[in-house]
């Protein structure tokens, strides 16, 4: 395969950047966005393979200098294996713009879309995507490429949506993609990025009730928790 080669990365001849690799990548930075410490445990989880298939693709990627593994089995990413990432996932972000921006595709749909077409997009067809949509922008989940932690969003003044006070208001900025059902079931309640919402209360079934484009709907604490909100008002969520 020769040289991985791109804008800001050049890997050695002797390392061959396989779509495998890339998407252990990836998994690594996803869970690290979601506040995962990531060990091999969490690569098996994410990307619903065995454990000796991790192990194997664990000693390749360190074994090419793509990540590092701590003492306590922590795997954290190098530079280099970052900078690869980050490349995959600005692919699939660029994907999912292009079906909602340009083809109208339904957001709940595009995360699964972009996961089979990311490892197809050529070198030229990602710029001609950039020149188009442009760069930098949030995907239609309104998630970033880039570590964008938990701890990041609080900074922002983002909480999880089961946060907010009865009788607050919020904007939705971000929902976890990587559960199409959880999508579809959001939709259905017209929670989605941009929409907002109000708290009514927080319920003993471990549930809270929400007021969703004047409509009380109830949703658990589990999928409150997956989705990021901001203030009513609040510009820090462009930042």
């Amino acid at each position: 395969m020769g040289a991985y080669q791109d804008e800001h990365i050049t890997i050695s001849d002797d390392v061959r950047i396989t779509i495998s690799k890339e998407n252990y990548l990836k998994a690594i930075a996803e869970a690290e966005s979601e506040g995962e410490t990531v060990i091999a445990a969490t690569l098996s989880r994410w990307l619903r393979v065995s454990a000796p298939a991790v192990t194997m693709a664990i000693r390749r990627l360190k074994r090419d200098s793509l990540i590092r593994v701590h003492a306590g089995g922590e795997i954290n990413l190098t530079r280099e294996g970052r900078e690869i990432a980050n490349r995959v996932l600005q692919r699939h972000q660029l994907i999912e713009r292009m079906l909602t921006e340009i083809f109208g595709m339904e957001w709940y749909k595009v995360h699964d879309e972009a996961e089979q077409l990311e490892h197809a997009l050529s070198a030229d067809f990602e710029r001609k995507l950039l020149e188009k949509l442009g760069n930098g922008e949030a995907c239609p989940h309104g998630n970033r490429v880039g570590t964008d932690r938990p701890e990041d969003r609080r900074e922002r003044g983002w909480r999880p949506l089961d946060e907010i006070a009865a009788g607050e208001s919020a904007r939705v900025i971000s929902v976890f993609e990587r559960d199409r059902q959880l999508l579809e079931y959001l939709d259905g309640l017209e929670i989605r990025p941009g929409a907002e919402v109000r708290m009514i209360s927080h319920n003993y079934d471990d549930t809270v009730t929400l007021s969703v484009s004047g409509k009380p709907v109830q949703l658990g604490r589990t999928a409150g928790a997956k989705v990021w909100v901001a203030r009513s008002g609040s510009h820090r969520e462009a930042r």
